[in-house]
């Protein structure tokens, strides 16, 4: 009997001679295998990804939790109810928030020629940006300094700029809204919510030193993913009534957006899953051909080995060595295809590839490669073994 040493090498010494006849499924195997590294490795990063982009999402990963104006008697005779600083944070510890951010909305004017122009004023914090996916066409969004300083800075939506300035190069200019001068630092770019373009956003710790009555009722959460947002749903209104008096606390969900894109991408996630495992399954009826193939084209070689001495068992590990060999050749290829996908997905998606994940499922893929090796080329190793000698030599 063959040392193993020597068995491998005879067995990859078969399949390179044989490159032509395997080369097919050298292919198959290897890109399945690729494909099911790079969705695995890279799936958290790409759902990440999606659910960041909220215009695509129709805000479906956006919670919005706010405080009615009147809704009873009682409430109109008391101080309306308004989000306090320590119920924003213990918001943004609940497992599966990814930001949150205060808003609040106030009438503003400002003139254009000889008329006056109604222009929606959002005082809005730094996270406001992050938390819609809203970013900027021209200059920049006011950050964290403008908020704590009080900047009277302002970014204009583009049909805002429109209306008050007749075009939408506005960064630098100066706008006076409710007899404040305000600096133009940004125009934002509104996706797919037009509403957006028509506002204009200013910091709103400055909207709220000039407006004293102003205070933040509305809170925006964005989860993580959309696998999260029902668990955070349903957690925000305890944890916020732990912090501070809600009566009128209402929160609102996407619940039919979420229910249709969460449809897409399952629908995307099997059909993606099955052309992987449709690719492999033809990569290993590939080789039970191919080997099947081979046994036949070898069957006097068979004979001669037997009629030599050779065991069953020997002809038999021989033929199924060069399967898993074969099989082997195809899954490495495909980790290198693989590692390959990955980085150019994570350049992609401006991130660093989780190579702990790809170590593990390039192990995985190697395993099953070798699973897939021995499956396929069981029953033709077996139909060699049991090849009769005579028949065998005496075959043309």
């Amino acid at each position: 009997m063959l040392q193993t040493s020597d068995l491998l090498r005879i067995s990859f010494r078969q399949v390179v001679r044989q490159h032509k006849r395997y080369l097919g499924v050298l292919l198959s195997i290897a890109l399945g295998t690729a494909g099911f590294i790079i969705i695995l490795t890279m799936g958290e990063e790409v759902k990440s990804n999606l659910n960041r982009d909220l215009d695509l999402l129709g805000g479906a990963t956006i919670i919005k939790a706010f405080f009615e104006e009147g809704v009873t008697d009682a409430s109109r005779m008391t101080r309306p109810e308004w989000f306090h600083d320590r119920t924003v944070d213990a918001v943004s510890q609940i497992p599966g928030v990814n930001g949150t951010t205060l808003l609040t909305l106030a009438a503003g004017k400002t003139s254009q020629g000889n008329r006056e122009v109604e222009l929606p004023m959002f005082g809005v914090d730094e996270n406001f940006w992050d938390v819609m996916g809203i970013t900027a066409t021209q200059g920049e969004l006011f950050g964290k300094e403008a908020q704590e300083k009080r900047h009277r800075v302002v970014v204009l939506g583009e049909l805002a700029a429109q209306r008050v300035f007749d075009r939408i190069d506005v960064v630098g200019e100066r706008v006076m809204l409710n007899m404040a001068l305000y600096h133009v630092v940004g125009t934002l770019d509104p996706g797919n919510q037009i509403d957006r373009a028509r506002w204009a956003y200013v910091p709103l710790d400055t909207l709220r030193a000039r407006m004293f009555n102003l205070l933040p009722r509305r809170l925006y959460v964005r989860c993580n993913t959309w696998d999260d947002v029902p668990l955070v749903a349903a957690a925000l209104p305890e944890v916020i009534k732990s912090q501070q008096k809600a009566d009128t606390l209402t929160v609102e969900v996407a619940w039919e957006p979420l229910k249709h894109i969460k449809r897409i991408v399952w629908w995307v996630e099997m059909f993606v899953y099955f052309s992987i495992v449709a690719t492999l399954g033809l990569g290993g009826f590939g080789i039970w051909n191919g080997m099947m193939t081979a046994v036949k084209s070898r069957t006097r070689e068979i004979g001669l080995k037997k009629a030599m001495g050779a065991e069953d068992w020997d002809i038999m590990v021989q033929f199924l060595s060069e399967s898993i060999c074969l099989s082997l050749t195809a899954g490495i290829l495909g980790v290198g295809l693989g590692y390959g996908g990955v980085q150019v997905a994570a350049n992609i998606l401006n991130t660093s590839p989780p190579l702990d994940l790809f170590y593990a499922y390039a192990g995985a893929s190697i395993a099953f490669a070798l699973v897939l090796g021995i499956g396929a080329g069981f029953y033709p190793s077996l139909s060699a073994s049991r090849m009769d000698v005579v028949a065998a030599i005496r075959y043309e």
